[in-house]
Formats: C-alpha cells, structure tokens, sequence
C-alpha cells in the first residue's frame, strides 16, 4: 500500500586533488561573491579626510603663494620664469613710473565728479588733465618698453621674447605695492642680469 522509500545512495568521498604546480588549486569563487568584494563606495568618505591633510595643503598653498610673491621662480608661472623676465621687473621696479599714477588719479577725477554734480567748468578742467596724463602714461611705458628690448639684446645677446613690450606696459601701469611677483629692487638702484 505504501511505497517503498528507496534507500539513500551512498555519497562518495570527494576525489582527492593534488596541487599541481602553477595550477590555481582552489575552487573558482561565486560571481556574486566577487562582485560584492569589488563593490566600493563612489564617494570617498568626507570624515576619512584628516584635518591633518587639509592643514598640509593650507601650509603648501601659502608656501607656494610667499615663494610668487618672493620672485622665486619654482612657483611663477612660465609668462613670469627666467632670468630675462626678472631682468624686464627689475627695469621697471627700478624707476618712478607715470602708469603707476593712473589709477589713484582715477579715483580722484571720480570724488571731484561726485561732489562737483554736474558742473560743466569742473569736466572742462578735469578730463584733459586725465586725458593728458594717460596720454603720457602710454608715451612713457611704450618708451620703457623699447630700452628694455634693447638692454636686453645687450645684456643677454638675444632677442628679447615675444610679448616683452606688452610684459613691461602692464607691469609699469601697475601700483608699486599690487605688482605680483612683488618688486625685488629699490627705486634708483642698477639693473643687473640675474642669471642662473
């Protein structure tokens, strides 16, 4: 009436395998297993970043801002390395330039126009003068930048780079204390190669 339970087959012991040289000698694992071990987060944790890095990296910014600042030229940008660069500042640093008047004189035209209103004598008066001295301004940068050219030809034996002129202008239109690298000469002292 019941059927008979056939009886369990006997479970053979698992082949024995010799390691084999140069054989992988272990089971392949899962997929899923591998997957979930190569499973990392997109984004790395924000804790992990130690304040101790962050203050590393504050310190080697300011490092590299003080050594720009210094003229130092492992932290200048290529338009500002090299000797001849150097030499082109300290032509510029070395003198009292009518460029570097400009801006405050702007800044002076702007608080007589406010407090004058709109008084016509006040703007006949005022804009030649600020017209005459940017005039003269760009006379005089465009005349620094042709003895640089030549010093440099002179002091170097070679062809001043392109751009020179363009490099002197806007260094000599430029406020002493705003000039970045910093100037590296007092006012009236020789300018003198500085090479390598």
């Amino acid at each position: 009436m019941f059927p008979r339970k056939k009886p369990a087959p006997e479970l053979e012991p698992a082949p024995v395998v010799e390691a084999r040289p140069g054989a992988k000698n272990r089971p392949t694992p899962r997929r899923r297993d591998q997957e979930a071990a190569n499973r990392r987060p997109l984004v790395g944790d924000s804790k992990a970043v130690s304040a101790d890095v962050k203050a590393r990296q504050k310190a080697e910014r300011a490092k590299a801002r003080e050594g720009m600042m210094r003229g130092d030229d492992r932290y200048l940008t290529s338009r500002d390395q090299g000797p001849v660069k150097r030499f082109l500042r300290d032509m510029v640093d070395a003198r009292w330039n009518i460029g570097e008047f400009l801006l405050p004189l702007m800044l002076v035209v702007l608080m007589l126009m406010l407090l004058g209103g709109n008084n016509p004598q006040a703007q006949i008066l005022i804009l030649p003068v600020v017209y005459g001295v940017m005039a003269v301004g760009v006379m005089d940068a465009w005349l620094l930048a042709r003895r640089a050219k030549r010093r440099v030809a002179e002091e170097f034996g070679t062809e001043a780079p392109k751009g020179t002129s363009m490099y002197v202008a806007l260094r000599s239109m430029q406020m002493r204390m705003s000039r970045v690298p910093r100037p590296q000469i007092k006012r009236g002292d020789p300018v003198v190669p500085h090479r390598h």
